[in-house]
């Protein structure tokens, strides 16, 4: 759609450079689809599925809910989750486990057309500790942290990041894999706020470490390329890979979860 509007734009300048007559080119808009987020950790739950809808470039930031869906949840061994409907377009689940290695098939109905994903959870790989990475810039100390893990000696895990300084979350993707540190300690620091959050001395920093499956992987990796984290400042906005299909936009992931907490000290 970007694509489209950007040559629709660009035929426009030429037909007023051309000619004294004015011609209004159409523009459609984009159409409204399903958007399925889609959680199951290894905690307890009830976990959650959120629905709702996609919104045009011209429409506030405000994603409709989808309040008459029907919403299954299955695993390899049997258990099948009818979730209940909550409100603002999360329904929740009753019977369904977090178990690691389980495979978990979701089944969603919207307005009679059916979407459907799978995850299988990953084993864990244990979060042992949290450090501070210093480097000076300009004269000043700057501040990451290295989350401490040893990656399996099994080629393909997959690890996602979520950060907090002092309760606000860090909007930085931090996505790892084992490609080049596989079986190895890990000594690589998470990406650091922005200007308007940055780590400093006495902050308290969260982070949870996920571990996630590799189609998980390549979707947060995506949505990390167009944020503008990527080379040369991201890519030009389109869906991310996922694994849902029937033309559904979100992510479907089974996924561990553990956080821990540091305070930054003087140095």
């Amino acid at each position: 759609m970007q694509s489209k509007i950007i040559l629709y734009l660009f035929l426009s300048v030429l037909l007023f450079s051309s000619c004294d007559k004015v011609i209004t080119l159409p523009i459609e808009d984009n159409q409204s689809t399903v958007v399925i987020e889609a959680n199951i950790t290894d905690k307890l739950g009830p976990y959650s599925v959120k629905l709702s809808r996609s919104i045009d470039l011209n429409e506030a930031n405000i994603y409709p809910a989808i309040e008459n869906g029907t919403v299954v949840i299955t695993d390899n061994t049997g258990i099948k989750d009818t979730l209940t409907y909550s409100k603002g377009g999360v329904y929740n689940t009753k019977l369904i486990k977090g178990v690691y290695g389980r495979t978990y098939f979701l089944e969603v109905t919207v307005d009679g057309k059916k979407y459907t994903a799978q995850s299988t959870m990953p084993y864990k790989v244990n979060l042992d500790s949290l450090r501070v990475n210093v480097f000076p810039i300009n004269g000043k100390n700057q501040y990451s942290i290295i989350p401490g893990f040893t990656d399996p000696l099994e080629l393909g895990n997959c690890y996602r990041f979520i950060q907090k300084i002092n309760d606000t979350l860090d909007k930085n993707y931090n996505i790892f894999n084992d490609n080049l540190n596989n079986g190895k300690v890990n000594q690589r620091p998470l990406n650091n706020g922005n200007k308007d959050l940055t780590i400093k001395v006495l902050d308290f920093v969260s982070v949870e470490m996920q571990c996630i499956s590799a189609s998980a992987n390549l979707y947060y990796y995506s949505l990390s390329q167009q944020s503008g984290a990527g080379p040369g400042g991201g890519t030009a906005p389109t869906n991310p890979p996922n694994n849902i299909s029937g033309g559904a936009l979100g992510l479907f992931s089974a996924h561990t979860s553990q956080t821990k907490v540091i305070l930054i000290p003087f140095y």
